[in-house]
Formats: C-alpha cells, structure tokens, sequence
C-alpha cells in the first residue's frame, strides 16, 4: 500500500469510529457506555495524532464543537463563466487556486450560501441557476481529508461587481477553462471545472450525484 493510500485509508476508519462514537455519546444515557464512547474518541484522536504525526491537540481540534448524531459536511462551489473562462480566487492558506465556495452556514439555502462566497470571496455578485453536481467528496480523485463532505457545484450567472479580495483570498481572475492554474486540489479538481463548464454550455444536462 502506497504512502497516501495508507493515509486515506486510516483517515476512512478514523471517520466511521468517531462518528459512531459521537452517534453514541448522542443517545446514551448510560454513563458506562458513555465512557466508553469517550475512550474511543480518545482513541481515535491518539491513533490519527500518531499515523499523521500532528499533535493530540491539533486533532482534537478537527472534531471540536461537533455534537449530536454525525453526518458529512456541506460544501458549495460556483461556476461563474465569461465566454469560455471561469471566475476562480486564489486561497491565501495554500496559494492555489479554486472556485469560490465554502461551507453552508445554519439557516442558508444553497443557492444563497453559493452566491454569498462569491460575493465575499471574488467581489462579484452572481445567482445560482443549475445544481450541476453533488458529489461525495471520498469518491473522487481528492487528497485525503478528516471529515466527510457533500460538494455541490452550481452553475452561476454573474450579475455584476468588481474583483475584490478577502480574508481568505488573496487574488480574483478569469481564466480559460482549457488552461487552468494550479489547484487547491482539496477544494476543486480541474475535471470538476471541465464538467460545470458543460453544464453551462448545456443547461439541459442532468445533474451529476456522487
């Protein structure tokens, strides 16, 4: 087994453990099973701390504020396109290159989630007008991550603005879809952008799912 495969194996176990032990902390009221399900979640941050070689207290990090029964993490991305170029910013975190997005807030629809990140992220406005795709994170060609996430890609019609940066980005272009930058590959991968693109040409697609 290869280096990252290794990894995105040990991360796959250490999601289902600590989900099963949050699911459990969730609806027991026993507090011996109580105890136990909190050993697992020690024991699944001390196995990760030392497979990653991080620190206990960066992994217990990952998980914190998490509570009640466990499910995957909503991401949005939007393909806001100008002729054959795609609106992307550049994450100031890694130096690369995605489509604005991030997670869904309590309380927001996707399609107003989606517009917010490209407004504070790119400086644009833009409406959701596709759901192009949902898709498991796990099953494509990602880097291996902690948590498990739902990314959903919408097809967006720019509506105005002007580049701006943000907190987060430090950098607001189109380029073309045929000749895209490096990637923040756990955010967007280029096939991902290649597929909205078809989208957008072709409304009349189905939406992609998993």
């Amino acid at each position: 087994m290869s280096p990252a495969a290794r990894i995105a194996t040990v991360l796959e176990w250490a999601r289902k453990v600590q989900a099963l032990a949050q699911n459990g902390l969730a609806f027991s009221r026993d507090p011996f099973d109580r105890y136990r399900y909190q050993e697992l979640e020690r024991l699944t941050a001390a196995m990760l701390s030392t497979e990653l070689d991080v620190p206990l207290a960066t992994v217990h990090g990952f998980w914190e504020g998490e509570h009640g029964y466990a499910t995957p993490k909503v991401d949005v991305r939007g393909g806001v396109f100008r002729g054959a170029e795609v609106l992307l910013v550049r994450e100031r975190s890694d130096g690369r290159w995605t489509l604005p997005g991030g997670w869904v807030d309590v309380n927001d629809a996707p399609s107003a989630a989606v517009a917010r990140e490209i407004r504070e992220e790119s400086g644009y406005e833009a409406r959701a007008v596709k759901l192009a795709a949902l898709v498991d994170k796990n099953r494509h060609p990602h880097p291996p991550g902690v948590h498990h996430i739902y990314k959903l890609f919408f097809v967006c019609e720019l509506l105005g603005g002007s580049p701006a940066t943000s907190t987060e980005t430090d950098a607001v272009e189109f380029f073309p879809v045929a000749s895209l930058p490096e990637l923040s590959s756990g955010r967007v991968i280029a096939p991902q952008i290649e597929r909205l693109y078809r989208h957008h040409l072709d409304p009349s697609l189905p939406t992609d799912f998993d």
